[in-house]
């Protein structure tokens, strides 16, 4: 058991393997991180032109009134505003924005 245990002790063949996985694995992860960070920035970009592109839609409308011998209906009409936070670019992340205080 003894001879068993030096030889462990003693024995390096598996020293550099494992040292240039532990360096590798964590280049990997750094690069994973780096490259998941440039996804989750895309992917705001591409929900904010979607978010833009409902608020650009005009949604007005507008109808006459109709009127005969025994009667009439009125017409109505609608007319869409500007909402707050409707354009494209709202979105930046790199600005640090100051809590509301209520």
């Amino acid at each position: 058991m003894t001879n068993l245990f030096s030889a462990l002790i003693n024995d390096e063949a598996g020293f550099i393997v494992s040292a240039e996985l532990v360096l590798v694995a964590t280049i990997g992860v750094l690069g994973l991180l780096v490259g998941l960070s440039e996804i989750a920035w895309g992917l705001n970009e591409e929900m904010e032109d979607v978010g833009a592109a409902f608020g650009s839609v005009n949604q007005s409308y507008a109808y006459r009134g109709t009127a005969g011998c025994k009667g009439y209906i009125a017409g109505s009409h609608f007319e869409d505003e500007y909402d707050e936070c409707d354009s494209q670019f709202n979105l930046s992340c790199d600005i640090y924005a100051e809590p509301e205080s209520y």
